[in-house]
């Protein structure tokens, strides 16, 4: 695999973060989100990656690692198994020039980081999500 175990960890947590924010609780209130507190969302700071970081740390990883992490993804969600490794990764370039990338298949799946960490644990790989 090209891509590092530690930073497939590190986009998992992240998108764990952007997994457990809600969508507005009353979005027809009318009210001023300032006189609100903000209390629309579950979690809002400066230490949670939004979608926005997210999409970039995916789009800044090489050809090759964005390939791996996508076919992770794919194994992950059953559409391949760990022994055709080498095909989910070719699947998986062919996806991203297609246009349907890593970023944005990704980061469209509610459950995107169960999803990698299920990938993982198929190739036998146990990553320490600790500070999760």
């Amino acid at each position: 695999m090209d891509i590092a175990i530690d930073r497939v960890t590190d986009l998992v947590i992240r998108l764990r973060a952007v997994e457990v924010k809600e969508g507005m609780t009353d979005p027809a209130s009318g009210s001023n989100p300032i006189d609100d507190g903000s209390v629309d969302i579950l979690v809002s700071g400066t230490d949670y990656a939004t979608e926005d970081e997210l999409r970039s740390m995916i789009d800044g990883l090489n050809d090759d690692e964005r390939a791996d992490l996508l076919a992770l993804f794919y194994v992950g969600r059953d559409d391949m198994e760990p022994e055709e490794w080498r095909d989910a990764v070719r699947f998986a370039r062919e996806r991203e020039a297609a246009g349907e990338g890593a970023a944005t298949t990704i980061l469209r799946t509610p459950i995107a980081s169960e999803l990698l960490e299920e990938g993982l644990a198929s190739l036998g790989i146990t990553p320490d999500l600790s500070d999760a």
